[in-house]
Order: structure tokens, then C-alpha cells, then sequence
């Protein structure tokens, strides 16, 4: 629950905590003061938090318009070879995910402190165009993937949606579509249908949101590389879900499909998933996880995505079902050592406490470093800043707002 609405609301409260339907403990806590409702909050999640700093910006906001009622979901972000930071997201009529959403762009010059006015760069009249993921090249191009739902069909039955076929040319099969900038963002190509290359026939969907990035190690240094999940129809509004790795030797003129990640167990498989190189040039691969439980799943390839163990739990990532990011920071060599980085919501079972992990392992195990958000944090993207900064693109304040914040390395190059 947002801070803000809680103080509006209630002098006095009770806070509790679930896990696995098992109530774990209450405490009523008489609020004070805003600092007092903080720390209580975040003793519930054993984490301790500060405040969110003053620099934190809103970069997409729901529209308040009766005529226009927009909403924001989904971020993307990236920086290019120029040192421009690339904020996309779906804009929707409302919040749910079939809402004729359009995929727009914000830019912004100097690091984040400001942001040219809105762009929509891809719009298909009802129909509904999801999952936004870019990646930039090292030759300054930017390709820009996103998933096209026809009106009224979806990836699961809902009140308002059918669920979608396989194949690839009926009126309710799901398209995906690839799109470039050659000009820092600027302006963008047609969108053109990679849906043959990256969807299997069986499959319903294919996305993924967030980035995907091109490998500049080993011997598949230059390979572009996008992180799938795939969605499966097996009956009433039953769904299966596996994760995949679409790739490009050629800088996304063609693409390759890897087998489907095996599931290490019956018990889930991946979802919407984000990847981080390794050092030899492989990959690490986290996943929500499908049906929806706590924890992420975690593979790796040593060949430049096209093989992957087994997806596991990971160890150390606490987190409901939610897309969350990952991004390497620094190489083996570095002063600080081998770094990567993760964003979730680490609580049980709400998108809250938006925290700050790193690995110093390469992704076999993962420690808190900071809590960045103390109260509603959903999607995130993570995204290296021209000056070494981090920059994270957040869902915030219940689906209302997607913040930017700049995160200063020292908190986790200290130790």
C-alpha cells in the first residue's frame, strides 16, 4: 500500500505478513510519523530502507483526462552509443494488458534529470501492442521488439479477451515485430514481422519485456540476443509457459529460435525473463516463475545462448511473480571484482520494497545492497549510465507511475 494513502487514511494500523497461506506474524504499530510507518513496514520484510532520494523523476504518469484516461505500464530502457537514455513503455486506455496499448518513447539527454515530450513510435488501431524489449548495437542502431495481440485476443481468457491460436496467418493468431533507430531514437523504421523466425507454430505468444543485448565477449562476440517466454494453449484457459533465446549473427537481419529451457521438476517454469553476459561470452537467464510462486528461476548457457542448463530456484532472489531486471556491472579484473546487479520487489508476496541485489559469483548467489523503493515497485529496468551511475525505470505508486531513479555505484563498491 502506498505510504502517502496510509498516513491519509489511518492513525493506527496492523501489519501483516503471509507466506504459503501461513500467517506469520502482526504487529500493530501506533504511526507517529512518516519515519516511524517506514521502519515499521520494512522490519516486516527484514530489510532496512531509506527514503527515496529527491532526484527520483516521473517519466510516464496516468492520465487524470476523462477523454484520455492513458496509463503506463512495462518500461524498457536503455542508453545508446551516444550516451542517450531510451525510455519505452506500452501506453494503455486504462491499466489491464489488453488496452489497445500503443509503445511510446521518452528521451532524455543528460542522464535522466530531463525528458523530451512523448513519442509513439508504434500504434495498430484496437489492436493491443505489448512487451517492449530493445537492445542497442554496437554499431549505434537500436532494435526495438514488441508483441501484437489482435483485438479482443489475448494470451489467456479474460472478460474482455479470447485466448489466442497457434499458426501464424489467422485472425487470432499473436504477431511479433522488429523495428530499428538509426539516429539515437530519433525517429523509427516500419515495423517488420520476425514472427516465422521467433514464435514457434504451437505457441500462442512470444515476448518478453525489458532488454536484450548484444554479446562483446568468447567466440559469438556480436550476437544479438532477446529473451523469450512462450506461451501454450493445452486446453480450456489452461496455458503453459516455457523460456527461449532468439538470436542474430547478422545484427537482426535474420533470426535463429533456441529449444525451449528445460524445467529442472514439475513444479514451475519460466516466464517473463531478462539476461546478463558472462565472462566467457555465455549468458545468465532469470525468469519469473510460472504457475505464480515466489522466488526466480536461473539458467546458463556457455555457448552464446543456444544451449541452457536446466532452469532452478535461484538462491538469494526473495520475490513475488513480477518482471524484474539484471545487468552486468563490471568484468572479472574490475577493482571491485566481478558484479551483477538485480532489481525486484523483495517481499513475499506483494510488488513492494523495491531492493537493490548484487552477485559477485556470477548470478550463482545473490545479497541485498539496498532498499531503493520502500513502498509500491512492480517492472523495472536497469540500465548502466554514461558517467557510471545506475539508472532504474520503475513501475510505482499502485500502476499510477513510472519513476526514474539514479543509483550511485558506491553502494555496492564499497566493499
Amino acid at each position: 500500500m502506498h505510504t502517502t494513502r496510509l498516513l491519509a487514511a489511518v492513525r493506527f494500523i496492523s501489519i501483516m505478513r503471509l507466506t504459503g497461506g501461513r500467517r506469520l506474524c502482526v504487529w500493530s504499530v501506533f504511526v507517529l510519523t512518516l519515519s516511524a510507518l517506514v521502519g515499521s513496514l520494512l522490519k516486516c520484510d527484514h530489510v532496512r530502507a531509506e527514503e527515496s532520494p529527491a532526484d527520483t523523476i516521473t517519466v510516464f504518469e496516468l492520465s487524470e483526462d476523462p477523454q484520455q484516461p492513458f496509463g503506463y505500464r512495462i518500461p524498457s530502457l536503455v542508453v545508446t552509443q551516444a550516451g542517450t537514455l531510451l525510455a519505452f513503455c506500452e501506453r494503455r486506455d486504462g491499466l489491464h494488458d489488453h488496452a489497445e496499448n500503443d509503445i511510446v518513447l521518452r528521451r532524455s539527454s543528460d542522464g535522466g534529470t530531463t525528458w523530451e515530450p512523448m513519442q509513439i513510435i508504434a500504434e495498430e488501431a484496437g489492436d493491443s501492442l505489448n512487451d517492449p524489449c530493445a537492445v542497442v548495437l554496437k554499431t549505434g542502431r537500436i532494435l526495438l521488439r514488441y508483441t501484437r495481440f489482435p483485438k479482443g485476443i489475448h494470451a489467456r481468457k479474460t472478460p474482455h479477451t479470447e485466448i489466442a491460436e497457434p499458426g501464424y496467418d489467422g485472425p487470432r493468431n499473436v504477431r511479433v515485430f522488429l523495428m530499428h533507430s538509426d539516429d539515437d531514437g530519433r525517429n523509427w523504421s516500419a515495423p517488420r514481422d520476425v514472427t516465422r523466425e521467433m514464435r514457434r507454430r504451437e505457441a500462442i505468444s512470444l515476448g518478453s519485456p525489458g532488454v536484450g543485448l548484444q554479446l562483446t565477449r568468447g567466440e559469438h562476440a556480436g550476437r544479438i540476443v532477446l529473451p523469450n517466454y512462450e506461451v501454450y494453449h493445452i486446453g480450456n484457459n489452461e496455458r503453459a509457459n516455457d523460456n527461449s533465446v532468439s538470436y542474430s549473427d547478422d545484427g537482426g537481419e535474420t533470426w535463429s529460435l533456441t529449444p525451449p529451457i528445460e524445467d529442472d521438476g514439475p513444479v514451475a517454469s519460466g516466464d517473463e525473463a531478462q539476461l546478463a553476459e558472462l565472462p566467457d561470452g555465455g549468458l545468465i537467464m532469470t525468469s519469473r516463475i510460472f504457475p505464480e510462486i515466489n522466488g526466480r528461476l536461473v539458467s546458463f548457457s556457455h555457448d552464446g545462448g543456444e544451449r541452457w542448463t536446466k532452469h532452478r530456484k535461484a538462491t538469494g532472489l526473495l520475490t513475488p511473480a513480477c518482471m524484474s531486471s539484471i545487468l552486468r556491472y563490471s568484468w572479472p579484473g574490475y577493482e571491485s571484482g566481478s558484479i551483477l546487479l538485480h532489481t525486484l520487489p523483495r517481499t513475499q508476496d506483494s510488488r513492494s520494497n523495491g531492493t537493490l541485489m548484487i552477485s559477485r559469483d556470477e548470478g550463482e548467489s545473490w545479497q541485498s545492497v539496498k532498499v531503493i523503493v520502500p513502498g509500491d515497485f512492480a517492472y523495472s529496468c536497469l540500465a548502466r549510465l554514461p558517467n557510471g551511475d545506475i539508472g532504474c525505470l520503475y513501475e510505482t505508486d499502485d500502476y499510477h507511475k513510472i519513476s526514474f531513479q539514479r543509483l550511485n555505484p558506491e553502494l555496492f563498491l564499497q566493499e
